[in-house]
């Protein structure tokens, strides 16, 4: 009877190790705060799951620009199926690296801007913005900043996405006076650090007036805090567009469950996830609208954003301009 027992209950475990080892598993490499308690990776993972059977394994690096940075390291070895998280001021170095594969996808979109890409798709949006107390009289533009002595903080664009979209925005608004820009913004930069939550961290702990963020942000403190005392400064020159988009590897070994993924991504079951978690735009606006909240939000007349191309043209001039002027 015994050794019966003990037959069974290897039978078992040989078995369950056998269902484990036929379970797929997709890796997606993504941003810190995708992954965060608070962020939409846990519910998608979740959601995603239970529709594929698999199991849906996230790896984050870093933020946006330090994600590519990996990958260009990891080469053709890497273990990645998909890369989530870089924006359209990084694709074309992205692409550059011939390790992605066409998406063959045609999804019906809600960006404020065309935007077609074989490589890469949208999975939300938004304009970059300060972010400020509600009581602050705040600047029209960034000369009226420049001019004032309010303290900012601002995220490296040699590792953060809104980084590089900040160097990005002076360019397009100021294009050959963006060096004067970043000279008189010089003094009223804190510090510059490596990625989004720690800047944005430093402005909510009072040791900066604004801090380099979206127009969305304000909705995180309304709706998940109840606190109206947030806004974002609204610019007359425009706001940068950053448009996150998502990629799969080329080298991938589930090349199919990859292409799930992806479409899973632009389905309602993710976009409702996306507004109140990660706190963007949805890339496709779900039946049920956006979250209660989203209509306080400032709306920019004007959305500004470079071509791909013409970003990694720019990218390097435009980040020795501002390292020259941050030198001083």
């Amino acid at each position: 009877m015994l050794k019966s027992l003990m037959f069974a209950a290897g039978f078992l475990s040989i078995s369950a190790l056998a269902a484990q080892a036929e379970t797929p598993v997709l890796d997606v490499y993504t941003y810190d705060s995708f992954i965060s308690e608070w962020g939409p990776g846990p519910a998608i993972e979740q959601a995603f799951e239970a529709e594929c059977g698999c199991d849906l394994r996230f790896t984050a690096a870093g933020d946006g620009a330090a994600l590519l940075a990996r990958l260009q390291l990891e080469g053709v070895d890497s273990p990645a199926d998909i890369l989530l998280g870089l924006d359209t001021n990084l694709t074309a170095a992205a692409r550059a690296t011939g390790l992605f594969a066409p998406h063959g996808q045609t999804p019906a979109l809600s960006l404020p801007v065309d935007f077609a890409d074989a490589d890469f798709l949208p999975y939300d949006w938004g304009w970059f913005a300060f972010v400020h107390n509600r009581n602050l009289l705040a600047p029209k533009n960034f000369k009226d900043l420049a001019a004032s002595d309010l303290q900012i903080v601002i995220q490296d664009p040699r590792s953060s996405t809104p980084g590089l979209g900040l160097l990005m925005w002076v360019k397009a608004a100021y294009g050959d006076e963006a060096s004067t820009i970043w000279k008189n913004l010089a003094d009223n930069i804190v510090t510059v650090t490596p990625g989004w939550s720690e800047a944005y961290g430093m402005f909510t702990e009072g040791e900066a007036d604004m801090v380099l963020s979206y127009t969305t942000s304000p909705a995180y403190h309304l709706i998940a805090e109840e606190d109206d005392t947030k806004t974002a400064a609204l610019f007359d020159e425009g706001h940068y567009l950053q448009v996150e988009v998502m990629g799969k590897l080329a080298g991938s070994d589930q090349s199919e469950l990859a292409d799930k993924f992806l479409a899973f991504m632009l389905t309602d079951a993710a976009q409702t996830v996306l507004p109140v978690t990660n706190w963007m735009y949805p890339a496709h606006t779900p039946a049920a609208g956006l979250p209660k909240g989203f209509e306080t939000l400032i709306q920019p007349g004007k959305s500004l954003l470079l071509g791909a191309d013409e970003a990694l043209a720019l990218r390097d001039p435009a980040l020795e301009e501002w390292r020259a002027a941050l030198a001083r």
